[in-house]
């Protein structure tokens, strides 16, 4: 026996798949030019860097601003290959897919060096900086340091005096700054070697440091090394327990090695680490 179904759900059931089959065609339409849209959007907000080497700058910005791109001028160099007053290099590089309104850095030629650079040595900074300008230069870089003699003045330049074949016109200085109190107590390291426990102690002492730690190589491996204060070995009925009992350091044995080595620069209060043996 055959079912047979009404003919109104028929035609109800292909109503409602007709209705489903032209949402989904509607929606694969619409997604499909979205995204062709998108994608013509983008690449048509895209531009390729043109080459803008030996252009001069306003050449390069008229180039540059057809097409949508921002002219950024970074660095100034010599070059005696390169007319002055055009592009040296560039950066993107020539070619290279970037969006509109992207920066194009450029670096302007100044041509061969033409300018020596001046010997500022003992200038201040004032002088100096109206001397640099007075010839074209820039003033680059000023550092400080601590050093004797008269403060504020130029005790070093980058470039040298008279300097040739320079890649940019900017000196940098350095000027003198006046000597703090604690410099004055910085000095060099006395050597310790050769002596005993109780003369390297003395030395350092005399000198305003001390030794923090002696390591005596006749004794065994696991000792590391021991306090000043350990010369004589603890009271073994008073033990201590918050802080362990070191080994006792042999006071015949002479220094070896010490920390920090003879000859470097030392402050008054600096720890001393030394190595003994007999």
């Amino acid at each position: 026996m055959k079912l047979r179904i009404p003919r109104k759900v028929t035609r109800s059931i292909n109503r409602f798949f007709n209705i489903v089959l032209g949402a989904l065609a509607m929606l694969t339409v619409a997604l499909v030019s979205a995204f062709i849209t998108m994608r013509l959007a983008i690449h048509g907000h895209e531009v390729k860097v043109p080459d803008l080497t030996r252009l001069t700058l306003s050449e390069a910005s008229k180039q540059t601003s057809s097409l949508g791109l921002v002219l950024s001028l970074e660095n100034r160099f010599y070059s005696p290959n390169t007319p002055p007053g055009r592009v040296l290099a560039q950066s993107p590089a020539p070619g290279l897919t970037v969006r509109r309104e992207w920066p194009v850095r450029v670096t302007e030629s100044l041509g061969a060096q033409q300018v020596a650079i001046p010997d500022l040595l003992g200038q201040t900074e004032r002088t100096a900086t109206i001397n640099i300008r007075r010839l074209g230069l820039e003033l680059g870089a000023v550092s400080h340091i601590a050093a004797p003699g008269e403060p504020g003045v130029i005790i070093a330049q980058t470039p040298t005096p008279n300097a040739i074949g320079v890649d940019r016109p900017r000196v940098s200085l350095l000027l003198s700054d006046p000597e703090s109190t604690n410099s004055a107590e910085a000095f060099v390291m006395p050597s310790l070697a050769g002596l005993t426990l109780t003369a390297a102690a003395a030395r350092a002492a005399s000198a305003g440091l001390h030794i923090a730690s002696a390591e005596d190589l006749n004794l065994n491996s696991t000792s590391d090394s021991a306090p000043l204060t350990s010369q004589s070995p603890p009271s073994a009925t008073t033990p201590s327990f918050t802080e362990p009992i070191a080994h006792t350091v042999s006071s015949i044995g002479t220094v070896i090695a010490q920390t920090p080595p003879a000859g470097h620069r030392v402050v008054k209060g600096d720890p001393v680490h030394i190595t003994l043996t007999d």
